[in-house]
């Protein structure tokens, strides 16, 4: 398992060839690349993000959702990166791979790692546009979809 938070931009290329490297006997690899959006929900301009975080307590957070995901799943290794800090418009905001020995159970573990840290990761998100910023929270589609793994959700 690897759990980091970057202040950098992320290079998912990178982030996917050094995942492949470590691995042995797996079959199935699926990572996902999430990308700061350029409109808000109201169809307005976006200039960034900012993720404000806890140093210690973000990454515990990262680390404990990519431990669940290991244990509920059969995969062989999780990889999380997750930017913080300022991250532009159109930049990758997060990376995620699980490999497991057969497709099935790596689309589930990316899928629920994805609802996970979009409900509970411990970050601070600030919307930037043109016109200011605002903190934003959760979308009900989100809480939605992390409901339906059937856990109690955490504090956030």
């Amino acid at each position: 398992m690897s759990v980091r938070l970057e202040p950098d931009p992320l290079r998912p290329e990178t982030e996917l060839a050094n995942f492949l490297r470590g691995l042995e006997g797996d079959g199935a690899v699926v990572s996902f690349v999430g990308i700061a959006r350029s409109k808000d929900g109201g169809d307005a301009a976006v200039t960034g993000l900012h993720l404000d975080h806890y140093p210690g307590m973000t990454e515990a957070s990262l680390a404990a959702i990519a431990a669940e995901a290991e244990r509920r799943f059969e995969i062989s290794d999780v990889a999380v990166v997750h930017r913080c800090g300022h991250v532009p418009a159109g930049d990758a905001i997060v990376f995620i791979a699980a490999a497991a020995r057969h497709r099935r159970p790596a689309f589930l573990a990316a899928d629920y790692l994805m609802d996970r840290l979009k409900t509970d990761a411990a970050f601070w998100k600030r919307e930037d546009g043109v016109d200011g910023s605002r903190w934003i929270e959760p979308s009900e589609e989100d809480r939605v979809d992390r409901e339906r793994w059937g856990e109690p959700r955490a504090g956030n």
